[in-house]
């Protein structure tokens, strides 16, 4: 990049631009680990919607390519920036500039942490779902721009589920107002969506609204199961779906991811829980499941009896603090996960549709019920009208079936249909 870009930048920004060795060489890296061959020609950390126009603006006469960056939390390597590009940072521009309670929405700016976002409503009673595991430090711009998922994504759904509208600086340096503020908006183009996900190929995100939800009030309860190799825990996670459950997380661990956290963490850390050695062995998979709400013990009984059901080894966390993994000091937990209650022939606990002992019980129950209270049936009687015959009996012609003692045969039409039977008597 030629000095006058770098010049021209800092005459429109001043300080917010950068050429410090140490800010660039961050700048080439993610959480992934990857680092580009060489370091960005200038770092600019915009703190408003004119610098980044500013910065685009002057990108776009001069042809310099422009890497849209925020907390640096991506595992792609698509916030790296290399030699001859400006690498623009938006994590200054944290502020949430509207809750709105009863909409239930919230507009932010990109660079809001996930995180801090959830703690800005819960004085309003209000939840921001998508929870990448990054939330404690990932930026909502971030997790718009790479269309982030999250452990509740099975109940609650991806990022693009819950962003309303958007307002992006294109490459030239306009500015597009995208979506709407309502739960329905369906008229045109959805280019909210499709600017969700992009990385900044289309644009940079400077303002986004988002969908709140209701603030979760019960505990919830996690579910763990192992299982002996990844088809089995795939056929457990079919079961829980089979089943009609709708749990909010249900995550699945394959034996290699399963023996790296156990390297990571070591055995200390992990003693008492379903993942430690002794419980699991080391080519199990693993599936996690948690369900919320105010069912969420019953409800959490059904998946453990379906993850069951596939031959998986479950067990239920004792609360919501063992779930997490962490007791409420934040150490890590060492205690103190518990086996589902099996059900027995006579004592049915968990009354789950995949349960076969449970699911036998009900059916026999319902038939025995059905057979109590059906309703009584008077048989009609008559005499027969053949002459031949004087014994008062039932009528074939009102009961359908011709009486041993009498020789009258139903008509050809009655034979072939037998609903309607017409008696020739």
């Amino acid at each position: 990049m030629a000095s006058e870009v770098i010049d021209e930048l800092r005459r429109a920004l001043g300080d917010a631009v950068s050429t410090d060795a140490g800010v660039r060489d961050a700048a080439r890296i993610d959480a992934s680990g990857w680092r580009t061959d060489s370091a960005p020609d200038a770092v600019v950390s915009a703190a408003s919607v004119a610098d980044v126009q500013a910065v685009l603006r002057i990108a776009s006469a001069t042809g310099t390519p422009v890497v849209t960056r925020g907390a640096g939390t991506g595992l792609a390597g698509g916030a790296n920036g290399c030699r001859g590009q400006i690498v623009l940072d938006t994590t200054r521009m944290d502020r949430v500039l509207e809750i709105d309670q009863a909409n239930e929405l919230a507009v932010v700016e990109p660079g809001v942490i996930n995180d801090d976002l959830n703690r800005a409503l819960a004085p309003h009673g209000l939840w921001y779902s998508p929870d990448p595991a990054s939330k404690a430090i990932s930026t909502i711009g971030g997790n718009i721009a790479t269309g982030a998922g999250g452990l509740l994504c099975a109940k609650y759904g991806v990022t693009r589920e819950a962003v309303l509208g958007l307002v992006v600086v294109l490459a030239d340096g306009s500015l597009l107002r995208t979506g709407h503020r309502t739960v329905k908006g369906v008229t045109g183009y959805d280019l909210t969506a499709l600017l969700t996900g992009s990385e900044g190929t289309l644009g940079v995100i400077v303002e986004a609204t988002l969908r709140l939800r209701p603030a979760p009030r019960h505990e919830p309860v996690t579910i763990a199961a192992a299982y002996p190799d990844v088809e089995s825990a795939a056929a457990g996670a079919a079961a829980v779906v089979r089943a009609h459950l709708r749990p909010a997380m249900l995550e699945l661990l394959e034996p290699g991811g399963l023996r790296r956290i156990r390297s990571f963490l070591g055995d200390e850390a992990l003693a008492g829980t379903p993942l430690a050695a002794d419980a699991a062995p080391a080519d199990a998979a693993f599936l996690l499941a948690q369900t919320d709400g105010p069912a969420a013990p019953a409800e959490a009984a059904e998946v453990a009896a379906a993850l069951a059901s596939a031959g998986g080894s479950v067990a239920l966390a004792a609360d919501a603090a063992e779930g997490s993994g962490c007791s409420p000091s934040g150490a890590r937990s060492t205690a103190h996960w518990r086996r589902p209650a099996r059900c027995s022939s006579r004592t049915c606990r968990c009354r789950a549709p995949s349960c076969r002992r449970c699911s036998a019980r009900s059916r026999a129950s319902a038939r025995r019920t059905a057979w109590r209270s059906r309703p009584s049936r008077t048989r009609a009687t008559a005499t027969c009208t053949r002459t031949s015959c004087t014994r008062a009996t039932r009528c074939p012609r009102t009961s359908g079936r011709r009486p041993t003692s009498c020789s009258a045969r139903p008509s050809r039409s009655a034979a072939r249909s037998p609903a309607s039977t017409a008696w020739a008597c």
